[in-house]
């Protein structure tokens, strides 16, 4: 009986599933953030949406929420940049 080798998830699916495990907390706040993009050098381009757009406090989200994250639990990714 041979064994099917199992797929490893590709980057973007892993970045996909860490922002999808933190996406309610940016909803209960009436935002929302989705994933645009996943670049080979390791930069993953986000669109933040809701009231999120124009909160003076987004980029703190971006950059010590989002960002941060990320590169805890994905080491390849080199940082998170909202695109509009």
């Amino acid at each position: 009986m041979g064994e099917t080798p199992t797929e490893q998830p590709t980057l973007r699916d892993r970045v996909s599933q860490v922002i999808e495990s933190f996406r309610p907390f940016i909803q209960a706040d009436g935002g929302d953030i989705e994933l645009v993009d996943v670049r080979d050098d390791g930069s993953v381009a986000v669109r933040l949406k809701g009231a999120c757009v124009g909160c003076p406090m987004s980029a703190m989200t971006l950059k010590a929420g989002v960002e941060r994250h990320l590169r805890e639990r994905i080491p390849e990714v080199t940082e998170v940049i909202n695109v509009t």
